[in-house]
């Protein structure tokens, strides 16, 4: 196992996290620049609604880490097959017991948790099985989302979406996580958001400010089991 320690080291943060704008490849997201900083060479590395295997596949190949996948569309696990990412076919919303404690270094959940039924059941499994971990997901009380509600009256969601197609069955604002974590006693190590200005550290006000969020999460002791059972 890695030491926990390296996973947030002030000399790796230091320009990843002041950067003044999100400047992303054709066909990443911009989360994923930051994440593949975050992660340490040789860590233990799973990723929960991994897609097509594109992230771990460049963790892998960047970070040489030991990844494994869990996805649950047939389409994107054959993708991650051909990418020769180590892959499981599950359904989140039924949990992560099939994992050991403390077993990853870095865990993963990138875009996913607002597509599930059930995000605790995920968010305590993923605090019992890594020693860290990374999520990222659209803020749904974010000023323009706000304003559209408002003054249009239409439902908000993701560009290319509509109202009877989005997967985002589970909307949630940066607070509702926040309110959570103390809730369960997790911590926020540090995070960072999507503005109109750019990608910057996560501020008090973001809640209204931030177009998406990544968040560093750890827990330094079990979450009380209720958090991870069938609800």
């Amino acid at each position: 196992m890695v030491d926990p320690r390296t996973l947030l080291d002030p000399a790796l943060l230091g320009p990843m996290w002041t950067s003044a704008a999100a400047t992303v490849a054709p066909g990443r997201r911009w989360q994923d620049d930051r994440i593949v900083a975050l992660v340490p060479d040789g860590a233990a590395v799973l990723d929960l609604g991994c897609g097509d295997g594109a992230l771990l596949a460049r963790l892998v190949a960047e970070r040489q880490v030991r990844a494994q996948g869990v996805e649950n569309a047939p389409a994107a696990v054959m993708a991650c097959i051909a990418r020769g990412v180590p892959v499981f076919q599950a359904n989140l919303d039924d949990g992560l017991a099939g994992f050991a404690d403390a077993s990853f270094d870095v865990v993963i959940c990138e875009e996913t948790l607002p597509s599930l039924y059930r995000p605790l059941v995920v968010l305590a499994g993923m605090l019992r099985v890594g020693r860290r971990c990374i999520v990222t997901f659209p803020n749904a009380v974010f000023w323009r989302w706000r304003f559209d509600l408002a003054l249009r009256g239409r439902v908000p969601v993701a560009a290319g979406y509509h109202w009877h197609d989005t997967p985002a069955i589970r909307p949630l604002a940066l607070q509702d996580l926040l309110d959570w974590l103390a809730q369960a006693g997790a911590t926020l190590e540090g995070g960072l958001a999507l503005t109109r200005d750019g990608v910057r550290p996560l501020q008090d006000d973001d809640n209204l400010q931030a177009e998406e969020v990544l968040l560093v999460l750890r827990s330094e002791r079990r979450l009380d089991p209720h958090w991870e059972v069938a609800i």
